[in-house]
Formats: C-alpha cells, sequence, structure tokens
C-alpha cells in the first residue's frame, strides 16, 4: 500500500482525536455510519480506505460539529457541523423518519439520508438559523388542504414557548404533525386540517414540540 499523504495521516489523527474527547469508540461511529464495526479501525490504523466517503465524512462532521474540511473535505466543498456550507447556499438535512398526518407513527431513528438546498440570502430573509433546521416527510392525509401525505416539510427547532400553529410533536412514542391550540388553559388540543379527524386534548406534559413547519415542498 501506498504511503500516507501528512494530510491524510492528520485527518486520521483528527478523528481519534474527536473520538477520545466524546468519549465514543470507533467502532460504535462505524456503525453509526452503517458499517462494520472494524471500518473505522481500519480506516485509522492500516490506511484503508484512503479517505472517507463523502456521506460518511458528513454524518461524522455533523456528530461531532466540525466541518467536514476537518475529515478531509476540501475547503471549497465543507459543510460545518451544523450543515452550512460556505458561500451562498446551506444543506438543511433531511431526516430518515416521517411525521404522521395520520392516527400516529413510531418515530424512527433520526438519521440524514440526504439535504434539502436553500439559499442562505432566503433563510436569513425569514428569519431562520441553518442550524436549528431539518426536513422531514408528511405521512398520512389528517392534514390535508394544507399539507399532503408525501409532502416534505422544514422543521424549526428553535426552543420556544408553546404557541399556535402547525408544529412536529412527539406524543408518546408517535411523531405527528398537527395544528396546536393553546387556547385551554391546562390542555394542548392537537388539531388536524381534515374534518375526517377528531382533535386529540392532552395535558403539556403529555406532549413534546420538536419544532415549527416553516416551509413545504410536494408534487402536484
Amino acid at each position: 500500500m501506498e504511503k500516507l499523504a501528512p494530510a491524510e495521516i492528520k485527518v486520521r489523527a483528527t478523528l481519534q482525536r474527536l473520538a477520545r474527547q466524546q468519549g465514543v469508540s470507533l467502532a460504535k461511529l462505524s456503525e453509526l455510519l452503517g458499517r462494520n464495526p472494524s471500518y473505522l479501525q481500519q480506516f485509522t490504523g492500516r490506511g484503508s480506505p484512503r479517505k472517507l466517503e463523502e456521506n460518511d465524512r458528513r454524518i461524522l462532521a455533523r456528530f461531532f460539529g466540525v466541518e467536514e474540511s476537518e475529515l478531509g473535505a476540501p475547503e471549497d466543498n465543507s459543510f460545518s457541523g451544523s450543515g452550512i456550507r460556505r458561500g451562498d447556499w446551506v444543506d438543511v438535512p433531511r431526516l430518515a423518519l416521517g411525521a404522521s398526518a395520520g392516527p400516529g407513527a413510531l418515530a424512527g431513528e433520526e438519521a440524514a439520508i440526504g439535504a434539502f438546498r436553500f439559499s442562505s440570502r432566503w433563510l436569513r430573509e425569514q428569519g431562520l438559523d441553518p442550524a436549528q433546521l431539518s426536513a422531514i416527510r408528511v405521512e398520512g392525509d389528517s392534514m390535508e388542504g394544507t399539507l399532503r401525505d408525501g409532502d416534505e416539510i422544514l422543521v424549526d427547532r428553535t426552543p420556544r414557548g408553546l404557541r399556535d400553529g402547525i408544529h412536529v410533536v412527539r406524543a408518546g412514542d408517535a411523531l405527528l404533525v398537527k395544528r396546536l391550540d393553546t387556547a385551554q388553559p391546562g390542555k394542548v388540543v392537537l388539531v388536524s386540517d381534515s374534518p375526517a379527524y377528531r382533535p386529540i386534548e392532552l395535558t403539556p406534559e403529555e406532549v413534546q414540540v420538536i419544532g415549527r413547519v416553516v416551509w413545504k415542498s410536494g408534487r402536484l
């Protein structure tokens, strides 16, 4: 095998340092990537593969909260751990789960399976912080009229108190997208836009607000 270049050696040392600082093993990080547990051990110890694949590098950068360039990405293609791309564009992670607009679906693994690219200027104009954004898919028809089954929604996870509007919430193990009605003291009512679905009344303690829905896309 060819001798590693200084930059390749530096990437491996950086990965080992970040793992030590976070108290996580290379085997666990390999499993996070969906790889064999020995994958990153071979990468750091044996130099194989020579470089991390783009998706693996991106997942690790987001996990550690560092720029991809620290893990071998070219400087002009570097993403920060928050998903910010240098320049005029931001890549917002698209998560591998859906928010049910029906009776309720169990929340899955919150791993990125891709990204939506937005203009940095547009996000600033909307008052949105890229570090607090993620995209997920709508599942079900209870929000028909506003959101359809299969729509992609942009969720702003900036911490806020309970307020009215369309939100993604967790109730028990279910992840839901509903309108919140907080007019009644001591109650949070999850309202569907479709009249076929009855409101769901819960206490504030039974609802965890994941974020506010600020944008949608879908097929015509």
